[in-house]
């Protein structure tokens, strides 16, 4: 799976309710809660992001609450992977289960710029830097978690299971 598109690059410790405010708990649309992604970090996120972009962080993106709100508002924003130098578990394990592409690379997120194109092939490990000719290694994901992305989520996975049973 290629994932391309423009990187919007944030800092360490960008918690769910930076993510998603939780004025908006109450939303329960994917796209209602993708109008109020990032809105308090940078108020032209939502105008700035194209389908495919890359948010790009620091250390511990998604620390915070456990709610699921937060990885759905970035993926029905149009972001097509996360890149950080690490995640908070509980994000990390939501964003997976909704099927939103998660990289762990402290190089790759110390190497890209704001507005940096950038490529992810998620099944060779390689985040390419296209502004920077560059090229960051990283774990590709194995077993259930690759089987979630490939699915499109946990939801996809049961109702694929359901369809055969």
């Amino acid at each position: 799976m290629l994932i391309h598109g423009t990187a919007h690059k944030y800092g360490d410790h960008i918690d769910t309710d930076v993510i998603i405010p939780a004025r908006y708990l109450t939303l329960t649309e994917p796209d209602e809660l993708a109008a109020h992604c990032l809105e308090d970090l940078d108020e032209e996120f939502l105008r700035k992001v194209q389908p495919g972009d890359v948010i790009v962080a620091g250390k511990n993106f998604g620390c915070g609450s456990s709610r699921e709100h937060a990885p759905i508002a970035i993926k029905a924003a149009g972001v097509g992977a996360v890149i950080a130098a690490s995640f908070a578990r509980i994000f990390y394990r939501n964003a997976l289960n909704i099927g939103l592409p998660l990289v762990e690379s402290a190089e790759a997120s110390a190497a890209i710029d704001d507005s940096d194109e950038v490529e992810i092939d998620l099944e060779a490990g390689v985040v390419r830097n296209v502004t920077k000719a560059e090229e960051y290694c990283f774990a590709p994901l194995t077993g259930v978690a690759a089987q979630l992305l490939a699915a499109g989520g946990l939801r996809e996975i049961v109702r694929q299971k359901m369809a055969v049973d």
